[in-house]
């Protein structure tokens, strides 16, 4: 349970943001992507989260630490150095389980940059909102060139994973 100090009382429409990037490595494949990534791949993962609320008593929507400890530990746990996989690629899924390697089954579809942040928009929300704390936007680099953002109305759902870790 997350210890919080108080909030402030709003002035009307006083919410604040605030932004904490996460960083991951983990491989992928589209598979009905028309080009090379449709081959397994991997990338340097960045994920920029963002936080609205009504500042607290120290002047934060919320602690920068809780956001790396509670998300941060899931994309360890999940995402960090396994593979992203759309739950239709069987082949690739047969070869992960036979090697005994980490991966994670995508609900969105296949592992692209915006269903990477639609997945994780519904996750972050699952696992940090409350005490007047909304997550509003996921944006997922994919390189440092291109980037997907997730905001709005998207399903908050209870998320099951399939992970294999080797012993």
């Amino acid at each position: 349970q997350r210890l919080e100090p108080p909030r402030m009382t709003p002035s009307v429409g006083s919410f604040v943001t605030c932004t904490r990037r996460l960083e991951w490595d983990a491989a992928h494949r589209v598979l009905r992507h028309e080009s090379k990534c449709a081959h397994l791949h991997g990338h340097r993962y960045r994920a920029d989260v963002t936080c609205e609320g009504v500042l607290d008593s120290v002047g934060r929507v919320i602690d920068f630490g809780i956001v790396k400890l509670h998300l941060g530990t899931w994309i360890d746990e999940w995402w960090d150095h396994g593979t992203l996989v759309n739950p239709e690629d069987l082949d690739l899924i047969d070869w992960l389980e036979i090697n005994r390697q980490k991966y994670y089954t995508m609900h969105h579809g296949e592992p692209t940059a915006e269903n990477l942040a639609k997945e994780l928009l519904s996750i972050a929300r699952a696992i940090l909102e409350g005490d007047g704390i909304e997550v509003v936007n996921i944006r997922i680099y994919e390189t440092p060139n291109c980037w997907a953002d997730a905001s709005g109305d998207i399903e908050v759902k209870h998320i099951e994973t399939s992970i294999l870790v080797m012993p």
